[in-house]
């Protein structure tokens, strides 16, 4: 029996049909419209409550390798990088334990640094707010970015 394209077609589209209604009806299905790097304890905010906080003052930590930071950065921003998380915590720590408002960003849409910084935060006791959509977003609102060299 020779291969007909229409019928492997057909069969992979009820396939994927079947598969689709019974994760959405079932009740043990996956919630395929969620975030799959946001836990149920996360705070995530979006770019006009970040800018929001950011005029009040909260302190924005970057989750991005320093070097990003460097480069361009949310002003005021504070570089905690996900990749050396340990030594640059060390020297923020008490700085970190006096704050109220903790804003934590990356690089936006598929960036998890942000999200585990939070988390790494929480863990040692320092609660923050995940600013998902990061620098993409913070720019394409219109929102400057500090690109003076850093110190």
């Amino acid at each position: 029996m020779p291969l007909r394209p229409h019928r492997v077609v057909s069969i992979l589209v009820a396939g994927a049909a079947l598969g689709v209604a019974w994760n959405s009806l079932s009740g043990r299905g996956i919630d395929l419209r969620a975030n799959t790097f946001v836990e149920p304890r996360d705070v995530v905010i979006d770019v006009a409550e970040a800018k929001r906080r950011h005029d009040r003052g909260a302190l924005f930590l970057d989750a991005r390798p320093r070097a990003f930071w460097e480069m361009s950065r949310i002003p005021g921003a504070l570089p905690l990088p996900e990749d050396d998380f340990a030594k640059s915590f060390e020297r923020l720590d008490a700085r970190l334990r006096t704050r109220f408002d903790i804003v934590v960003y990356c690089s936006g849409m598929g960036c998890e640094a942000s999200h585990h910084v939070s988390r790494l935060l929480r863990d040692r006791g320092i609660a923050s707010a995940i600013f998902a959509d990061g620098v993409p977003a913070w720019e394409e609102a219109g929102y400057t970015l500090d690109e003076e060299p850093s110190q």
